[in-house]
């Protein structure tokens, strides 16, 4: 991977909607050269632009979920929970007699949900369910564990746009379904083709896909291949930390760039922080170093990832990203 096309990628890290040319402008390169590059990276499965919902959206709750289950049905079992719509972040790990994975649940639809269904799956030994309380989620919380990051010059003309955090967030219409499935398949997709796609007008489609974003009801993900990227190890860190110094360690671990989630959990280990690095000796001087320097840290579990089947919305296969 060359250093022009992590750079790429770290602009659609922090908009993953900029135009071709303003990348092109911050990295000093042509407009043409970061379409190439881009289209070369999404066919390899390196990465993938998609728009999901935003993190505040009413009566769905997260949860991470710890499968135990026979080795030799670790896989196929996986390969299933995988394969659903309600589920996210699938992987396996202990020498793969478990799977962890990020289920989602509404009012509406629990009897149907994966937490449901684990209890009559017969693969399954045993299951523990953590709610999610509290994500630490902000605009510089992402991951960015290059060799070569973006300069402030260079972030200052990409220009990236945020959503208001105070402001109220647009709620999520029926009749929104056709946008958000073509921006769920492509979330770079300009105005003209998704006003094509959907049947809409161009005015309908550029107005609320600014209400949408601008307010947190969508927001634009990257899903990365780290593999591609050099970087190797993956790992849940299950960490027990002093609940009067919570919310403070969750977000200094979130501002780690190897860190790619930090969140409050339920469960004794009551913080959940999911890390890339390069290796496993990285991983050890990140959990010596970074962890352990920090006071409210008691107690850490380190659950290195075996394989991962799912990213955020994408299904991951020999690490690549399998595009729709």
């Amino acid at each position: 991977m060359e250093r022009i096309d992590r750079q790429i990628v770290q602009c659609l890290q922090r908009d993953g909607r900029a135009p071709f040319r303003r990348i092109a402008e911050a990295l000093g390169v042509s407009e043409q050269t970061v379409a190439r590059r881009y289209r070369t990276l999404h066919s390899d499965g390196a990465l993938r632009v998609r728009a999901q919902l935003g993190n505040r959206v009413a009566g769905t709750q997260r949860w991470f979920v710890r499968v135990q289950c026979r080795p030799n049905a670790a896989d196929a079992l996986a390969d299933a929970i995988a394969a659903r719509d309600d589920v996210a972040w699938v992987s396996t790990t202990s020498g793969g007699s478990e799977i962890v994975c990020v289920a989602f649940t509404g009012p509406g639809a629990s009897h149907s949900s994966v937490l449901a269904k684990l209890p009559r799956t017969s693969q399954v030994l045993s299951f523990t369910a953590f709610a999610v309380l509290h994500m630490h989620v902000s605009s510089d919380t992402k991951w960015l564990a290059y060799d070569d990051p973006l300069t402030a010059e260079q972030i200052a003309a990409l220009r990236p746009t945020h959503p208001d955090a105070d402001a109220e967030q647009t709620p999520i219409r029926d009749d929104d379904a056709p946008l958000l499935a073509e921006l769920n398949r492509d979330g770079r997709m300009g105005v003209v083709a998704l006003a094509r796609a959907t049947g809409w007008p161009q005015s309908r489609v550029s107005s609320r896909l600014d209400e949408l974003l601008s307010s947190g009801a969508l927001h634009i993900a990257v899903d990365l291949a780290p593999p591609q990227f050099g970087f190797h190890a993956d790992a849940y860190l299950w960490l027990t930390v002093s609940p009067g110094e919570l919310d403070a360690t969750g977000q200094a671990l979130s501002l780690h760039p190897e860190t790619t989630f930090s969140a409050a959990v339920t469960g004794s280990a009551n913080l959940l922080v999911t890390v890339t690095c390069r290796n496993t000796e990285d991983l050890y001087m990140y959990v010596t170093s970074r962890i352990g320097a920090l006071p409210a840290v008691h107690q850490v579990e380190v659950v290195p990832v075996l394989h991962q089947l799912k990213q955020s919305g994408t299904r991951v296969h020999n690490g690549r990203l399998v595009l729709d």
